[in-house]
């Protein structure tokens, strides 16, 4: 199964995602990563709190959605925050999508600790619904079923 993370820059949250998301998957999972108004490159404090959690950072990129037009993903899930009124970039395709809404660590304005503590609290929330979403049973969910499961650890 292929998941595409998304944000708007895909220069912070969905590469989280896509990194984490990649080192926690069993066999026959991958994650990927795009933005609908791509930075074109990820934030320096993102690759070093992957590094920091011990997660590779090799090969992240900052992207848009044309990257995977010959590959196109399963599922699709937006990591936006809409309380903090961000519009959620769209996809357009079958796959399924859910929301699984982030608040922006590098909108946190404070001095190095804080921010530090931004970054790793997101990160930390990636990894729960990360494993919650490995823990499903696929074998058993219908597409609806599915749907409401992804949909759920969103809310989480």
């Amino acid at each position: 199964m292929r998941v595409l993370f998304m944000c708007t820059a895909n220069s912070c949250r969905s590469i989280l995602c896509e990194a984490l998301f990649n080192h926690l998957a069993p066999a026959g999972f991958e994650a990927v990563s795009s933005g609908s108004i791509p930075k074109g490159q990820v934030l320096p404090r993102s690759l070093s709190t992957l590094e920091q959690a011990g997660i590779s950072a090799a090969g992240l990129s900052s992207k848009g959605n044309d990257a995977f037009e010959n590959s196109p993903p399963d599922v699709v899930i937006t990591v936006c925050d809409k309380a903090a009124g961000e519009a959620c970039p769209v996809y357009f395709g079958p796959a399924m999508k859910s929301h699984w809404g982030l608040q922006d660590p590098s909108d946190v304005v404070g001095d190095e600790a804080q921010v530090d503590a931004a970054f790793h609290a997101t990160l930390a929330h990636i990894a729960s619904r990360c494993r919650a979403f490995f823990a499903l049973p696929f074998d058993r969910l219908d597409r609806d079923q599915l749907k409401h499961e992804l949909d759920r650890i969103g809310t989480q």
